[in-house]
């Protein structure tokens, strides 16, 4: 794993040796920061089931202002903390060794909402469907943001939870890439491939 683009591209990022992490593989993630504006200046990134902070770390290359990266392993939590010093992105950032699912609801009783949240939940274990009801219970995204969720094909997302709309799905092998948003989202690019419609 590298970072892509910008200030750290080209940096190589550590794994956890013996831990069941399951990294964005790099043509998925080159895709993903392809359809999503390739300047982040500003925005404030939520991580869910971070595992190597790898989404993260690409993000905050491309400009974005801070990040939280949530994990309930610890040892992914010791990964993250040696990529992002690795590469200068510490006192931007800040970890939770937590269950994503509290964390949602301990950032919305504090009023904390983001610009870009990662859902990267393990394959196949029923979870992905649950953390998108929890964010659109919670508010955590901001009103022009965009919540993206990795997932196996063998997942099916709901078009929409409460007030989250699917607006974009691409398929990577295996691999499905689905955005969310509120009606005005702003952060993708509708370009090559097939929007939600276009699916049906």
């Amino acid at each position: 794993m590298r970072v892509i683009a910008g200030t750290a591209k080209g940096h190589r990022l550590r794994s956890s040796r013996g831990h069941s992490l399951r990294p964005t593989a790099d043509r998925v993630k080159e895709a993903l920061f392809n359809i999503l504006p390739h300047d982040l200046s500003g925005l404030r990134v939520l991580d869910l089931f971070a595992g190597t902070a790898n989404l993260t770390l690409e993000a905050l290359s491309r400009g974005a202002q801070e990040a939280t990266l949530v994990d309930a392993s610890r040892e992914a939590g010791k990964t993250i903390h040696k990529n992002l010093a690795a590469l200068g992105f510490s006192k931007q950032s800040r970890v939770w060794i937590v269950p994503v699912q509290r964390a949602l609801h301990l950032l919305a009783r504090r009023g904390e909402n983001f610009d870009l949240i990662f859902v990267d939940p393990p394959y196949e274990k029923g979870l992905v469907g649950r953390v998108l009801g929890a964010i659109a219970r919670e508010g955590v995204l901001r009103e022009a943001g965009v919540l993206v969720a990795e997932h196996s094909g063998k997942e099916e997302v709901e078009k929409s939870y409460g007030p989250l709309n699917l607006h974009d799905q691409r398929r990577y092998g295996s691999t499905f890439l689905s955005f969310f948003g509120y009606p005005q989202i702003r952060l993708l690019k509708h370009g090559k491939g097939k929007t939600w419609s276009e699916l049906e």
